[in-house]
């Protein structure tokens, strides 16, 4: 089997993101498990390269077949959109604006089959709107670009994965926005990205809303029978390995321990929380559903302005980034 290509989005040149790209690029084992391109600027690159102390050279391409995937080489798509002298840790349209515009040249190439997956570094949501470019992260991005309605996140970390039903609401609307409708497009998202991941017939477990599950209507007022299990119903007559719903505070332990490749969350802490407990550094953040049928990862933090051209930023996020691109990358 090939190995997969994966297109590394810059991110904002004035924060970390060609520092820990750099760094990441220098462990063996990301030419062993896929064949990395850059999507950015050479000259942010080449500046990353001498100030990391990196034995890189920039090999700029302007298709994949160009590129030479080998030890001590970058292959980088070169949107020469930055000035040389861009000055690192400070809010810059100009580096919003790439930012934007690199995230775009990735969608064209994976929706092309260029890429089968496409890792994001940072960006900074202030440079991006003075940039022009009104969004509120990544996510968002990447939607509107390949005109997908149907998305969710994914969490995923060595012992655990989670998709959720709701994400960025208060936790009273996330409730009220829970539908039988939206648990089986989950459901069928969740199957769809592990079994092209090459997962065979992936067990999916669903969570409980309330806690023990609702325990048969002892606790709140019958949310899971009207929102959740109309849907696993469904999944299941479809042919989804899916079960449910479980109580929560049960339920993570479980998939840890192996029972289920996923769970899916109803609201941002109920999935967030068991993830970071079990380390930030290996936390990564899947976008699926994507048209196109390409999987994009990021890393869980941000631009780091305060430390940026310092050489201290560190790639252990970076890195389980790209191992979940490879990971899930359609096989």
């Amino acid at each position: 089997m090939s190995k997969p290509i994966i297109g590394i989005t810059m991110g904002d040149a004035a924060g970390v993101g060609p520092e820990i790209i750099v760094k990441a690029l220098q462990h063996e084992e990301v030419l062993n498990k896929c064949r990395p391109v850059v999507i950015g600027d050479a000259k942010s690159m080449q500046r990353a390269i001498e100030q990391t102390g990196a034995a890189f050279t920039v090999h700029t391409v302007s298709s994949t077949a160009e590129c030479e995937f080998k030890p001590g080489v970058i292959d980088c798509f070169d949107l020469n959109l930055l000035p040389a002298d861009l000055k690192q840790g400070e809010v810059s349209a100009v580096a919003g604006d790439a930012a934007f515009q690199f995230i775009q040249k990735a969608v064209e190439l994976a929706q092309a089959g260029e890429l089968q997956g496409v890792c994001t570094a940072p960006l900074n949501k202030e440079a991006l709107h003075k940039g022009g470019h009104l969004y509120p992260g990544h996510t968002e991005i990447f939607a509107e670009l390949t005109d997908t309605q149907n998305y969710s996140m994914m969490l995923s970390s060595p012992k655990l994965k989670v998709i959720h039903l709701t994400t960025h609401v208060g936790l009273r609307k996330a409730i009220d926005n829970i539908t039988p409708e939206r648990t089986l497009t989950v459901l069928r998202l969740a199957h769809a990205t592990l079994t092209r991941a090459g997962y065979d017939r992936p067990r999916i477990a669903v969570c409980g809303i309330n806690p023990h599950a609702g325990e048969n209507g002892l606790f709140g007022e019958g949310e899971e029978e009207e929102k959740l299990i109309p849907g696993i119903r469904q999944a299941i007559e479809e042919g989804i390995n899916a079960s449910g719903p479980y109580p929560a505070d049960t339920l993570f332990y479980r998939a840890v321990r192996g029972d289920f490749d996923i769970v899916i969350a109803c609201y941002h802490d109920q999935g967030h929380v068991p993830i970071k407990v079990l380390g930030l550094e290996e936390g990564v953040n899947i976008t699926v559903g994507l048209k196109g049928g390409f999987i994009r990862t990021s890393v869980d933090h941000g631009t780091a302005f305060d430390i940026a051209g310092k050489n201290i930023a560190d790639e252990r996020s970076m890195l389980a980034a790209l191992a979940s691109a490879v990971e899930l990358s359609p096989k």
